[in-house]
C-alpha cells in the first residue's frame, strides 16, 4: 500500500472519530495526517512526511488551545441560580464548606463570602459545581440572555 494512502486512511479515521467525540483535537490530528499524505503524494521521504505532519499538528493544537481560552462560553444560567437555600451546619468553617437544605434535601455548599452564618439563615444559590452549591447572602442578579 502506498504511503499516502496510509496517511489518508489515518486522517479519515481521525476525522470520523472527531465527529463522534465533539472536540477539535482529533480534527487537528486528522488535518495533520492529511498534510502527511500530501507530502507522501509529492514523493517526500518519510522523515519529511512526519516532520510536516508534526508541525501542522503542533500549530493546530496551539490554535485550538488559544481559541478555547479566548472563547468564553456563555452558559445558560442554572434554574437553581437565585433560589433560596437554608443553612443547616458547617462542614469546615475555615474553608467555608457548609450543609444547606434545598428542595428538602441536604447539599454540600461553599459560602462565597466569609460570614458568621447561623442555622436557619436563608442563603441564595449563585452557581453549582458538580454536586456542590455556591451560595451567598445576597441574591444574584438576573442574567440576561441575548
Amino acid at each position: 500500500m502506498q504511503d499516502y494512502l496510509l496517511w489518508l486512511v489515518a486522517g479519515f479515521v481521525l476525522v470520523i472519530a472527531e465527529l463522534l467525540s465533539g472536540t477539535f483535537y482529533l480534527l487537528v490530528l486528522g488535518i495533520a495526517a492529511f498534510a502527511g499524505a500530501a507530502m507522501a503524494f509529492s514523493q517526500a521521504g518519510f522523515a519529511m512526511q512526519a516532520i510536516v505532519a508534526a508541525v501542522v499538528m503542533v500549530a493546530g493544537l496551539a490554535w485550538v488551545q488559544h481559541w478555547r481560552r479566548r472563547t468564553v462560553s456563555e452558559r445558560m444560567p442554572s434554574i437553581d441560580s437565585g433560589q433560596p437555600a437554608v443553612f443547616e451546619s458547617w462542614i469546615d468553617r475555615p474553608s467555608r464548606q457548609a450543609r444547606v437544605k434545598y428542595r428538602d434535601t441536604l447539599w454540600d455548599a461553599i459560602i462565597e463570602e466569609p460570614a458568621d452564618t447561623a442555622p436557619g439563615e436563608v442563603l441564595y444559590i449563585v452557581s453549582m459545581e458538580g454536586n456542590t452549591l455556591k451560595v451567598a447572602r445576597q441574591k444574584p442578579q438576573a442574567v440576561r440572555l441575548r
